[in-house]
């Protein structure tokens, strides 16, 4: 009886081991097969010199005063129309919100859909007591080592150059788009965009347009950063998170410390009993959507067992999912993701304070809503503080998680194409962006919105995000221009 039950464990195992390894076999290589585009020449030192003229504009952006650094905006504005002559020539320049830019390049075939380039004038401003920290003031505007360095020369400067040096080659070489082109520029992406994109998305409406495809900012080229990979991966973002943040009010009567409530009915107590409870409970993740889309694009391109792993989720799922879970940038990848961001409370050390408040920021997950969350939030307020002995609210700016772009889309191809073409033997993957980017206000008027920036990045770049010693190479600068002038040249040339 046990050596037929031995035998039986061990033809079950074999029989396991025998799927997951047929499984893994079978899942093959989804990365287009296509030759490097024919070779482009790029005025790589020029092309860096005019990034950092670009970048030595302060065009830092603010939630409450829109004319904040309005010459330094124009300032921009002007060195573009100088820079970029012959694309001025053929583009008409419209001025949307103030500050923001919207060129139009017509295309001779009015029945197309327009496409649409995205990129954003504004940056983030540099941490108070950090500027000493850089190799290269952040906005001189240096170009050093073969780097171009400054606030903006990756977010997102980098690519608005990119795209106009595109369009002065184009003109130059005499093209005639089929496709009308569109370029945006916002200039307050870094404060919601309420005042650039979102009037310029709302105008196209108005004007009955509707896009073909929209390409922003988003998802890099990321070279040693996953895992198993040895080759460089760009991931295309296919959606983004959603943005929320909710606001817990808790009351209580104030007093002298001496004579302090019982135990838990402080305002204090109360409030860190639920933030506790909101931070325990997080809400539920898994290896589904775009991640789940993502890995298993990947899976055959990796090697040893995480190839084994992501080609055989319906075993290993729960492993994978408990490493991704273990940091946080694969963690935000799988779930609305909570965040306790701000608290405030009392004024005094010996008085009982009246009130305690807290911020917690929520990123949603495609196929989660605010409705959800906030109902979560009021469940674990609900559990903690029973009776409803609370406030909820949520601030302004709150955002639904974007619709998921399709792959199958021929604009996603395209896309997935001319990185193939300019980037050889990069893999090519879609993504979810955890950020919020500027793209999320043309929803009502395009199907196919992508979020990929074709930067490189390893592991040690990522800091410079929003972060101290910001800067592109010269030579990844012009391979941004290549991939632009590749992909506009088939979506809005004569094969159109």
């Amino acid at each position: 009886m046990l050596r037929r039950l031995l035998l039986t464990i061990l033809a079950v195992l074999g029989l396991l081991v025998a799927a997951v390894a047929v499984n893994t076999l079978r899942q093959g290589s989804r990365q287009l097969d296509v030759p490097p585009a024919p070779p482009l020449v790029v005025d790589e030192a020029g092309a860096a010199t005019r990034l950092a003229e670009a970048i030595r504009a302060r065009t830092i952006s603010s939630y409450d005063d829109a004319a904040l650094n309005t010459d330094q905006f124009e300032q921009l504005h002007t060195m573009l129309q100088a820079r970029y002559p012959k694309a001025h020539a053929v583009m008409q320049r419209e001025l949307v919100g103030g500050l923001s830019l919207l060129y139009t390049w017509k295309g001779s075939d009015p029945k197309l859909q327009p496409i649409l380039l995205m990129a954003h004038q504004d940056v983030v401003p540099v941490s108070p007591g950090t500027e000493r920290d850089w190799v290269e003031q952040p906005f001189a505007g240096t170009v050093k080592d073969g780097f171009v360095w400054g606030r903006g020369a990756w977010d997102d400067k980098g690519n608005l150059i990119a795209q106009m040096e595109t369009m002065e080659l184009l003109a130059s070489s005499g093209f005639q788009p089929k496709r009308t082109i569109h370029l945006a520029f916002g200039a307050d992406e870094e404060v919601s965009g309420e005042r650039g994109a979102k009037q310029i998305a709302a105008l196209l409406k108005s004007r009955g347009e509707r896009l073909d495809f929209v390409i922003d900012e988003g998802l890099l080229i990321t070279e040693g950063i996953m895992p198993g990979l040895s080759k460089p991966a760009a991931l295309i973002g296919i959606a983004e998170k959603g943005y929320l943040s909710v606001v817990l009010k808790v009351p209580a009567t104030p007093g002298h410390s001496s004579m302090p409530p019982p135990k838990g009915e402080s305002a204090i107590a109360m409030m860190s009993a639920a933030l506790k409870r909101l931070d325990d409970k997080q809400l539920p993740g898994g290896i589904r959507g775009v991640a789940r889309e993502m890995f298993e694009t990947v899976a055959p391109e990796m090697s040893g067992f995480g190839r084994i792993a992501l080609s055989n989720l319906w075993l290993f799922g729960p492993v994978v999912q408990k490493q991704l879970e273990a940091k946080a940038s694969t963690n935000a990848m799988l779930r609305t993701t909570t965040a306790l961001t701000m608290t405030s409370a009392g004024n005094k050390e010996n008085v009982l304070p009246g009130r305690a408040e807290a911020t917690v920021n929520f990123r949603l997950l495609p196929g989660d809503s605010a409705s959800a969350v906030m109902g979560h939030v009021h469940d674990v307020a609900e559990a903690t503080m029973p009776g409803g002995r609370y406030e909820l609210s949520a601030l302004p700016n709150a955002s639904e998680a974007s619709r998921v772009s399709p792959t199958q889309s021929a604009s996603y191809q395209l896309i997935n194409k001319t990185v193939r073409e300019v980037f050889p033997g990069t893999l090519v993957a879609p993504g979810l962006m955890i950020g919020a980017t500027d793209s999320r206000h043309f929803e009502a008027i395009s199907d196919h919105i992508y979020r990929f920036s074709p930067v490189r990045a390893k592991p040690e770049d990522l800091a410079r995000f929003h972060g101290t010693n910001e800067r592109i190479s010269a030579a990844n600068l012009a391979e941004l221009i290549r991939f632009y002038h590749r992909l506009v040249s088939q979506a809005a040339g004569a094969g159109a």
